[in-house]
């Protein structure tokens, strides 16, 4: 990690470990009551759209959320995180194969919003390292690689005909179809991006943030890591949002600015990607799979235990 970072020390870690159990915390909240959904992902984002944002997010403050990635990525996510609320708790919706669309459609815009983002710091030229908008960034040719790596992973998303609803109580939204293969490269790529394009913030936004949804969806809640992802991304960007300065003044984990860095984060999510799309390729061409309906990988273990335990 010294590679990538200047180490926080006893407190800085102590604040991460707090900021990552506060989120699956929140995110087991919202989850498993109805009302605690509601209240996080309805209530709570008004009050702040109202009386809070207008104020800590104004364009041209001095910590970059004014811009406007930053609102159209909390909105989106809130979208992402209602619409799934949505789908498991409106009967018949989880039955309509057009309403199964959103979950794929929301999260390929969601990555395609990053892969822009990427694109656009390339294309400021700011080989050595400047500060735009804010935020510390250095153009260079990570930023052209991750984003074919976020193409290579919207391509990659297959599956969404399979969505269900699990039969317990807390109604999950599972999509058996994605198991470790595509979240990891997805888990790859996403902190390349929050290297690439928020650097000093990548340690919360980018570390800690996709521990909190790949957590939950390996050891918790298998087969929901589209529903832990949008939940936890929401809250993160409603705090951020509401506590800008969290990242920059109180608890400052700043990159190391190494262009080797930079440039070996976004080449391994390139290749994983790479890697992803060929296995899925070559799965879709052996059993003569339409991937715009078909599910790829109900003959894996994974697929069988997220089926088993939410059927």
């Amino acid at each position: 990690m010294g590679f990538l970072y200047n180490m926080p020390n006893i407190e800085g870690w102590g604040i991460a470990i707090a900021v990552l159990f506060t989120l699956m915390a929140f995110n087991e909240f919202a989850r498993t009551t109805r009302w605690g959904g509601i209240s996080m992902f309805i209530v709570l984002p008004i009050i702040l759209t109202i009386f809070i944002w207008p104020t800590t997010a104004a364009p041209g403050n001095e910590y970059g959320t004014g811009n406007w990635f930053n609102w159209v990525k909390t909105y989106s996510c809130l979208a992402g995180a209602i619409g799934f609320m949505a789908i498991r708790f409106i009967p018949g919706l989880s039955k309509n194969k057009y309403v199964l669309i959103f979950p794929a459609a929301i999260l390929a815009l969601n990555i395609f919003e990053a892969c822009i983002r990427d694109f656009q710091v390339y294309s400021y030229g700011a080989w050595d390292g400047e500060i735009i908008n804010q935020l510390w960034m250095m153009s260079g040719s990570w930023n052209i690689m991750n984003g074919i790596a976020g193409l290579l992973n919207i391509v990659a998303i297959c599956g969404w005909a399979g969505i269900i609803i699990s039969k317990d109580k807390s109604k999950d939204m599972i999509w058996p179809d994605m198991i470790w293969p595509w979240i990891i490269a997805y888990d790859l790529w996403n902190f390349a991006y929050t290297y690439n394009c928020i650097s000093d913030h990548s340690f919360y936004a980018g570390v800690v943030l996709l521990l909190s949804c790949t957590i939950p969806a390996f050891f918790i809640k298998k087969g929901a890591w589209l529903q832990h992802r949008a939940s936890t991304l929401a809250l993160w960007i409603m705090f951020v949002m509401s506590v800008p300065q969290f990242a920059d003044k109180i608890a400052p984990v700043p990159t190391t600015h190494d262009p080797k860095a930079f440039f070996i984060v976004s080449l391994i999510a390139l290749l994983a990607n790479v890697a992803l799309v060929v296995y899925q390729f070559n799965k879709i061409r052996k059993h003569k799979l339409n991937p715009l309906k078909d599910e790829i990988f109900t003959d894996s273990k994974d697929y069988k235990l997220v089926i088993k335990e939410n059927t």
